[in-house]
């Protein structure tokens, strides 16, 4: 899945990141957990700059 489309859909991001955090918790998912917390620490990390970039904050 390209990141782009999670970044661009915030409620998409938040229903698939909740899924697997209830997953993860169950222990009902198997692999895949180390690639969702790269896409989920780079989609953070996104997010972090549009918001000081959309306060002025940005350097």
């Amino acid at each position: 899945m390209d990141p782009h489309a999670l970044l661009d859909n915030p409620a998409l991001w938040h229903l698939l990141d909740e899924a697997a955090r209830l997953s993860r918790g169950r222990g009902t998912l198997d692999c895949g957990t180390e690639s969702l917390r790269r896409l989920s620490s780079r989609i953070d990390g996104e997010t972090a700059k549009a918001v000081f970039k959309a306060s002025g904050l940005d350097v």
